[in-house]
């Protein structure tokens, strides 16, 4: 029997953000780490564990920090140029064969500097195989090297993204598919198998709330994951998007938003679950869905598990999930 591991998109979630980056070389066995925070948050009741890419790195660091690049203003790079950076998609199918009920998504992925039509097959034997557990984080990202490393014009990303994501949508959802554009062109195609999930894999824009990012949301997006000045009042742009799906006929009801949980310490060091909740009703009231918290993890599993289970525990309480 295969067992249901929908999460209700109403239903407010806690995640983690596990680095799935390290400033050096860890050396052979040297991320066995990873699986185990990955196992001890399944096990003690997380809902979503989301993981981040890089596909190479250039030298002009300085850039994630300039909003005009698509950077953050008063943002750092966590490494240098030789840091080292797992593919999120390869990482996210050994977590699918680790754990059971966790759902796995990127925050963010380069979607538009993968092959459309690869991409969705990737993307939908994913999400087959882990029973349905995937969602999928894009945006454009900053770092014009990355774009110049695969061929992809980075003036011409948003327009990458957008035909990308179009066609990962209609090889999901048709039987028989077609799509003509300058640059891919195909009649009467079949992917199979499709994505478990019965619309697809959810697909998460992210972005700070510009013209093009909006429109992006509108035609694609089953939630938004927050950046640059929009990431400091989410819940002001939850009313943006509300009011742009309402104008293109799109009901907002189950649309889903990330925003971070404070982490706040006692003075023993230890976390204070009850000033932490606090914050969450008032994130939830707003629309926030996927309530994030950035936790130092031990390396061990059932350190994790022991960590984390009063923090699941606080949190269900919270939102009166049992």
């Amino acid at each position: 029997m295969i067992k249901d591991n929908s999460l209700e998109a109403t239903t407010p979630a806690l995640s983690i953000q596990p680095l799935n980056f390290a400033p050096s070389d860890q050396g052979p066995g040297g991320w066995q780490w990873l699986f185990n925070q990955a196992e001890g948050a399944d096990a003690a009741g997380i809902d979503r564990l989301c993981v981040s890419e890089h596909i190479v790195m250039g030298e002009n660091l300085e850039a994630y920090a300039d909003p005009k690049s698509g950077g953050t203003k008063g943002g750092q790079q966590p490494t240098g140029p030789d840091g080292h950076w797992l593919d999120p998609i390869v990482l996210l199918s050994m977590f699918a064969a680790r754990t059971q009920n966790i759902r796995l998504m990127t925050g963010i992925l380069l979607a538009g500097l993968r092959r459309p039509a690869t991409l969705a097959k990737t993307l939908s034997t994913l999400d087959t195989l882990s029973l349905g557990r995937l969602d999928i984080g894009v945006g454009v990202g900053w770092q014009r090297e990355e774009y110049q490393a695969n061929g992809v014009s980075f003036e011409k990303r948003g327009r990458h993204l957008n035909e990308t994501l179009e066609i990962c949508q209609i090889l999901w959802k048709e039987k028989s598919a077609a799509y003509h554009s300058e640059s891919v062109q195909f009649d009467k195609v079949h992917l199979n198998p499709k994505p478990l999930q019965a619309e697809g894999v959810p697909l998460w824009i992210s972005g700070r709330l510009n013209k093009n990012v909006l429109e992006r949301i509108v035609r694609f997006g089953s939630g938004w994951i927050p950046w640059g000045e929009d990431a400091n009042n989410p819940i002001a742009g939850l009313e943006k998007i509300r009011d742009e799906l309402a104008k293109a006929g799109r009901d907002s009801t189950g649309f889903q938003c990330t925003s971070y949980l404070p982490v706040i310490t006692g003075h023993n060091g230890q976390l204070d679950l009850d000033a932490m909740m606090a914050a969450v009703g008032p994130m939830v009231e707003g629309g926030i869905t996927d309530i994030r918290v950035r936790l130092e993890l031990p390396s061990e599993r059932n350190a994790v598990e022991d960590y984390l289970s009063p923090v699941v525990g606080a949190f269900r309480e919270t939102v009166g999930r049992s």
